[in-house]
């Protein structure tokens, strides 16, 4: 609060966040993003890799009027996930020719995402996928991308109650976006002591799983136009 109602230039750097899995209940980073999320000025950057962890880092020391927290998880480093575009200081991951989900991927689980996109691709649905890498504040680009789609759907390792979903809708709300919105994340409740995978699967957090519950969300929406 401190650095925020003064406009400092304080760079946080927050490990462990999302699902720490075997750490226990106590260590998973799971409502950074909620919690900060209502500091005013804060911004916040979630990496989808290393490559990204290196330049948003940068981004944070260069930014002198503001608090900046990056978030970054406690697992291995993956392959980095080369962007195919960038509209506004978003990054697009993927984009299928005539779109129907804008799938909103949250720092690391923007791999899970990318599978998501697969699994739709084989059932005929077709979906764009995005890294907002700063997602605090919500880029416009966020809610312009969202008109063009029939669904958006927000996938972070992040509470759902006060997360980047909610914000993102409410952005869609303060630009009169009037478009279904599916959020992805973890529920109101304490994590058991598992593997990262294990909790993640157990929360719904699969490609799969998000496939699937997308696919029904477009098809109940088709029934009822």
């Amino acid at each position: 609060m401190d650095v925020a109602l003064h406009e400092c230039g304080v760079t946080f750097v927050l490990d462990r966040a999302g699902v720490t899995g075997t750490d226990g209940a106590s260590h998973n980073g799971m409502w950074d993003m909620s919690v900060l999320g209502v500091v005013p000025g804060l911004r916040i950057a979630a990496p989808r890799d290393a490559d990204q962890l290196r330049a948003q880092l940068r981004e944070a020391l260069d930014v002198d009027d503001a608090p900046t927290v990056l978030r970054f998880p406690k697992e291995s480093v993956d392959d980095p996930i080369p962007a195919v575009d960038r509209i506004g200081g978003v990054d697009v991951l993927y984009r299928a020719p005539h779109p129907d989900v804008l799938l909103v991927a949250v720092g690391v689980m923007a791999p899970v995402c990318l599978r998501v996109a697969e699994l739709l691709a084989a059932r005929g649905v077709d979906a764009t996928v995005i890294d907002p890498r700063w997602v605090k504040p919500v880029d416009p680009a966020v809610p312009e991308l969202a008109a063009d789609h029939a669904l958006v759907a927000v996938v972070e390792d992040n509470s759902r109650t006060g997360g980047v979903g909610w914000a993102v809708g409410q952005a869609l709300r303060d630009a009169d976006v009037d478009v279904p919105l599916r959020t992805f994340g973890i529920p109101e409740q304490f994590l058991p002591h598992a593997k990262r995978a294990e909790l993640l699967a157990d929360l719904g957090l699969t490609p799969a799983e998000i496939a699937g519950r997308i696919s029904a969300a477009l098809a109940r929406k088709e029934s009822v136009s």
